[in-house]
């Protein structure tokens, strides 16, 4: 095969190198699915509306930070699954410089924000530092296993729910089978956050410079292994691709990233998405009669607070359910919003053991790719890079596993990633 460019309409080409061929057109989108659009537009609209007016403007924001998350997530199909997947099996590295962008605007805003102390709606943005040890290796590697196995990560089950893929539901399911801490006692030591040592913007310094790094290392590697590009997908034409999509994977991660922010800066932390996992399963085990109140991880001060309370006043919460809901929107405006119905069984079975997986190494972890990855890294919290080391190594032994269920891995002599 002969080289040529990897590249999406409309990205920059600054993070764009050669593959092995040329990446297809993408194919129009499909007509908008007006029911759809319509029932999750109004769901959007109207428990934004009802959350504002019933428990105040904090809590309204952050449902609708989640539908901008959703709607981004969604249009610009962002990968974290993906593109450590093509980054391990055949070395294409624009999923991951992708990452670098996101990461990289996202230490930027949170910089700027920490350092004035200054939230909205009263809250004060403080970057806290995630334990390091055992558990952080080991549920980060967990982790990585079950995103390959489920077929997405922690954001990425949520937009794919919201898009109605039901395999995804089962990898949700059993991120709920697992919401409770299983292990504790594993040794680790205090965290360590960059702005203790060197100030705001020696942190943010630092974080840059890492992250370039890694832009020119995913160039070294995939100028050498000359990988197939990364697929197309369906997209609206002119100003249309703004409502319906695709975007440019490089303008989804600035979006996210702002979005991000706008959750560090309302709610004074991080985003964060498998904790609500867990309080729904809780509420739902309660709701039989049960009482997981008594178990030790709902003991803390914090999470008690969070159990006995509605999730409408619970950052995760908001933000993941806004998720699904702007996903919703977003893929039937983009005409792809379908109940996938029929599942091979072994799919099914991977999804259901990738969201175990997942709920272990995120409790364990201390969180996922977004919760200990994105907040780590965009915090200066040296746990994030830890977290993202030791996900890789949890793909690279996802990726063996995954064909035993009958999912592909991409090949060098692949048309496409």
């Amino acid at each position: 095969m002969t080289a040529s460019t990897d590249s999406r309409p409309g990205d920059n080409k600054f993070l764009s190198f050669p593959t092995s061929c040329a990446a297809p057109q993408p194919e129009p989108e499909e007509p908008v699915r007006v029911v759809p659009l319509a029932v999750a537009a109004v769901l959007s609209v109207g428990l934004t509306w009802y959350v504002w007016a019933s428990y105040g403007g904090k809590f309204g924001a952050l449902l609708a930070l989640g539908l901008g998350l959703g709607l981004a997530l969604f249009h610009s199909r962002f990968g974290f699954t993906s593109a450590w997947r093509q980054l391990i099996a055949v070395g294409n590295g624009q999923g991951l410089r992708a990452h670098a962008l996101l990461l990289g605007t996202a230490a930027t805003l949170i910089a700027l924000i920490a350092s004035t102390g200054i939230g909205l709606f009263g809250s004060t943005p403080v970057a806290t530092a995630g334990p390091i040890g055992l558990p952080l290796f080991v549920g980060a590697a967990v982790f990585a296993v079950g995103m390959q196995l489920g077929g997405a990560c922690a954001s990425g089950t949520l937009f794919a729910v919201g898009a109605g893929q039901s395999t995804v539901v089962l990898t949700l399911g059993g991120f709920y089978t697992w919401g409770y801490p299983l292990f504790t006692g594993w040794p680790q030591v205090n965290g360590f956050l960059l702005s203790t040592h060197v100030g705001w913007f020696g942190s943010w310094a630092i974080t840059i410079a890492v992250l370039l790094g890694i832009v020119l290392l995913t160039r070294a590697v995939q100028a050498r292994r000359n990988p197939p590009p990364v697929d197309a997908v369906p997209t609206a034409k002119g100003f249309a691709r703004v409502f319906r999509g695709s975007w440019p994977v490089l303008v989804g991660a600035v979006v996210l990233a702002v979005l991000a922010a706008g959750v560090f800066l309302v709610s004074g932390g991080t985003w964060g998405v498998t904790f609500a996992f867990a309080l729904w399963g809780a509420k739902f085990l309660q709701l039989l009669g049960l009482h997981p109140e008594t178990w030790e991880f709902w003991q803390t001060t914090a999470n008690a607070k969070s159990l006995a309370g509605p999730i409408w006043t619970d950052k995760t919460s908001l933000t993941d359910i806004g998720i699904i809901l702007g996903a919703a929107v977003a893929a039937a405006a983009a005409g792809a919003w379908k109940i996938h119905s029929q599942i091979p069984w072994r799919t099914a079975v991977a999804a259901v053991l990738g969201g175990i997986l997942m709920g272990v190494g995120a409790r364990l972890a201390g969180g996922c790719n977004i919760g200990a990855y994105l907040a780590g890294i965009s915090t200066g919290s040296l746990h994030g890079w830890l977290w993202g080391v030791f996900a890789l190594g949890g793909t690279w032994v996802g990726l063996k596993l995954r064909p035993l269920f009958g999912l592909a891995n991409p090949k060098v002599t692949d048309g496409v990633c």
